[in-house]
């Protein structure tokens, strides 16, 4: 209900002799650059960093093209999501804080909330009633505390962190 969520593009790559252990920048037709490591097949495989067009830009893990691993991605209007990507989509455990400065901690299935987590809103506050419990296509099902589900998250946002600074110093 108060996230937007993006299907990040696969773009076809320029160059398809690259390995994975070589870095290389690519800027494309549509304004966004990629500096990073690269597959056999000339895809976005390793560490990398994506910067859209937009102001957008993604640091972390890619697999054959797509966001997939830990990854840390920044939206334009200040809003980001640190934690596991699945083929481009926020999936398993991570944090997502908006440009509002609310914050979701906890699950993600296919690029939605859905799972146990946590809301805190840009006050510290939980919300009344409690916004913490199990979510479904980003609604609140049930009510309950969910401290495994928000540790999870919490690791995952420092492994992304982690990742992302990786990414971030290839040269």
């Amino acid at each position: 209900f108060f996230f937007l969520f993006f299907l990040l593009q696969n773009h076809q790559q320029q160059n398809s002799k690259a390995t994975m252990t070589e870095v290389h920048e690519v800027k494309y037709d549509d304004g966004d650059k990629y500096i990073g490591q690269w597959n056999g097949e000339g895809k976005r495989h390793g560490l990398g960093v994506l910067h859209f067009a937009d102001g957008s830009s993604y640091a972390g893990e890619f697999s054959n093209g797509m966001n997939h691993g830990f990854g840390v991605i920044k939206f334009a209007d200040g809003s980001m999501f640190e934690g596991e990507f699945v083929d481009g989509k926020y999936n398993g455990h991570g944090v997502f804080t908006g440009k509002d400065k609310m914050k979701y901690e906890g699950e993600f299935q296919d690029g939605k909330v859905s799972g146990g987590g946590k809301v805190t809103f840009a006050d510290g506050s939980p919300g009344r009633p409690r916004q913490e419990g199990t979510f479904q296509d980003r609604k609140l099902l049930t009510c309950g505390k969910q401290g495994a589900a928000v540790r999870q998250a919490q690791d995952a946002q420092s492994n992304a962190q982690r990742v992302a600074k990786e990414a971030s110093a290839l040269k």
